[in-house]
């Protein structure tokens, strides 16, 4: 396959049947094929620590595919069948890739987030069939053991721990002893209907009910196949891959799209990009290990920005980035920093990690996502009464709310109710507003969800964010709704400076204002913080700001109302709904409430007044 530079390229490798461009539809059966072509390749560099004298450990793909094998095998006889799920508790590393694949063969497999609290991933173990949970053992790096026990107390069920060093619990098998004791040739012929369901993907946050995104085996061959065209590798690619498997970065956009090719991937220590010694050497690590290619979030930019380029890096050829809103200014830096040209990535849980891909071969375009994935549709529909229109499709370069459907897409969730709005007549209703041009490419400029709505002016959050990040203090901006009395809600920003900035709120934005792309959209204010809250994989979550919005709303109408009165005041979301808690200190006083609950009534935000 070719490499893409443009939509005329996809378009014409469509007109030859996907069954002969992509003729392996299952993930097993592209590393199958993969390592019998390069048996003797590197499929894994991992970094046992940040130090560069610390021999990696290199995994070939004979010995990868051997241990895929094993893991199938291992699973087999423990009893896990088609419709059982084998948990997935564990950090970026050799053997949890085995385990992911193997798991899949055997059955299905369920990746999760251990930075979850262990209520809720005892949840999700509930709500995905969970037969077994395989874990990081006992670590000084990082603390996954810990939370496994307590999800166990919470829901038992058989333990495997994945040894990580020295340090193992006791009477606890070990998935390294364990799969030595299976056969590496697989023993039972695998079913590899690209319809059946193998994987279970967490999405929706980190609270409330459980909501698994199901994936097929189709859908994760569909993407991880055609994404090294975009990419322009072949197997002498050479990846940084610190991203989790629980989030589909990690196990396909930049884990099984290597894969499916023969090419490596270098793993950074159990902590990945969270590593703080690691980053620092990132460069010298590029050096060594001849890297062609990053795998990164626009925060992971910013940082390597702050990091001295002190190593050769010219075998680096491009940053691919996704995760969030990749700003123009951001990359320009980045790019003119380290000579590293920067690509843009679309993706979503919900179709197995990849809608679009900014080819390496093309230019990179302020604002775009890239290019759909061959045999699939992406448009931009009409949004209206908070739902999208899938028959009103916009004209190029008009805003609406971006759908997609083809062979990636996701059969829906395990909770068949939390697919409305989402899984629509075979599209799904990505959420994000967007356009696409007329060269094809895919353009974000927010989420549907995000859109604050001034009176009844909508305003996009992410063009009032290029304003803020155009200028040259702030290293990080994200504008959420304030709710407001009169208009309802308020843009207000948050920002992060760069190193050694110095600039005060007011100042910021009155630099700023001018700036925004309309008036009403200008901020009503400016908040700095020392950090931004993030995701496990950095990108910045936004509810908390909204929460933290809420908050400082609060705390200005209580200053007003009752200026004697220290108060303590907690948003909170649940089910969707937003609520606080309002706690006055002192004893209570029932012509003072009413004055309170007035003034708090006027915003669109439940709250519990107490005394105390």
């Amino acid at each position: 396959m070719q490499a893409f530079a443009s939509l005329a390229d996809i378009e014409r490798l469509e007109l030859t049947g996907r069954e002969e461009v992509a003729p392996h539809r299952s993930p097993y059966a592209l590393i199958r094929a993969a390592a019998h072509r390069f048996a003797e390749r590197e499929a894994f560099t991992f970094l046992p620590d940040a130090a560069l004298d610390t021999p990696p450990r290199r995994i070939t793909y004979r010995t990868f595919l051997a241990g895929v094998h094993r893991a199938a095998n291992l699973f087999r006889a423990m009893g896990v069948g088609p419709g059982d799920t084998v948990a997935l508790l564990a950090p970026n590393t050799p053997e949890a890739h085995m385990v992911l694949w193997g798991a899949q063969l055997a059955g299905r497999v369920c990746p999760i987030n251990y930075l979850l609290q262990p209520g809720h991933i005892a949840s999700l173990l509930r709500a995905s069939n969970a037969r077994l949970l395989v874990a990081l053992g006992p670590s000084d790096e990082l603390a996954v053991w810990p939370v496994a026990e307590q999800v166990r107390a919470l829901h038992p069920l058989p333990l495997l721990q994945i040894r990580a060093g020295e340090m193992l619990a006791e009477g606890v098998p070990v998935l390294q002893e364990l799969l030595a004791q299976q056969s590496e040739t697989l023993g039972f012929e695998p079913d590899l209907d690209p319809d059946r369901v193998v994987a279970l993907f967490h999405t929706g946050g980190t609270t409330g009910a459980p909501k698994l995104a199901q994936h097929t085996q189709g859908n994760e061959a569909h993407t991880a196949w055609f994404a090294h065209a975009f990419y322009d590798m072949d197997e002498r690619a050479v990846e940084i891959n610190g991203f989790p498997l629980f989030h589909v970065a990690g196990a396909f956009v930049y884990g099984l799209a290597l894969l499916a090719i023969g090419a490596r991937q270098v793993l950074p220590t159990l902590s990945g990009m969270r590593n703080t010694a690691f980053v620092r050497a990132y460069w010298r690590f590029c050096e060594r290990e001849q890297v062609t290619h990053l795998a990164c979030v626009p925060t992971v930019l910013a940082t390597l920005l702050g990091v001295p380029l002190d190593a050769d890096v010219r075998s680096v050829r491009a940053a691919y980035t996704g995760g969030s809103p990749l700003p123009a200014e951001l990359a320009q830096r980045f790019e003119a920093a380290t000579g590293i040209a920067v690509r843009n990535i679309l993706g979503m849980t919900e179709c197995a990690g990849l809608v679009s891909i900014e080819p390496l071969r093309g230019p990179r375009t302020p604002g775009s996502a890239g290019l759909r994935l061959p045999y699939t549709e992406v448009h931009a529909v009409r949004w209206r009464d908070g739902s999208a229109r899938l028959h009103e499709r916009c004209a190029a370069g008009e805003t609406g709310v971006l759908v997609l459907r083809g062979p990636h897409v996701s059969p829906g969730y395990t909770d068949a109710s939390r697919d409305a709005g989402m899984f629509e007549s075979g599209w799904i209703v990505s959420g994000d507003l967007g356009h696409l041009d007329e060269a094809g490419r895919v353009h974000v400029t927010g989420r549907a969800k995000d859109v604050i709505i001034r009176g009844s002016h909508n305003i996009d959050p992410g063009l009032v964010e290029d304003a803020f990040l155009a200028h040259p203090a702030v290293a990080l901006c994200a504008v959420v709704a304030e709710p407001d009395a009169y208009a309802g809600e308020l843009p207000v920003a948050f920002v992060t400076l760069k190193p050694g900035a110095d600039v005060d709120a007011q100042a910021l934005l009155a630099a700023v204002a001018p700036t925004v792309y309309e008036r009403p959209a200008c901020p009503r204010r400016v908040v700095v913080l020392d950090a931004l809250p993030m995701t496990a994989i950095g990108k910045v979550f936004k509810p908390d700001l909204r929460l933290r919005a809420i908050e400082i709303k609060l705390r200005e109408l209580l200053a007003e109302t009752a200026p004697d009165r220290r108060a303590q005041v907690r948003a909170s979301e649940q089910g969707g709904r937003q609520r606080a808690e309002v706690v006055l200190e002192g004893a209570g006083d029932e012509a003072l409430a009413e004055r309170l609950r007035a003034s708090l009534a006027a915003i669109a935000v439940e709250v519990v007044l107490r005394f105390g």
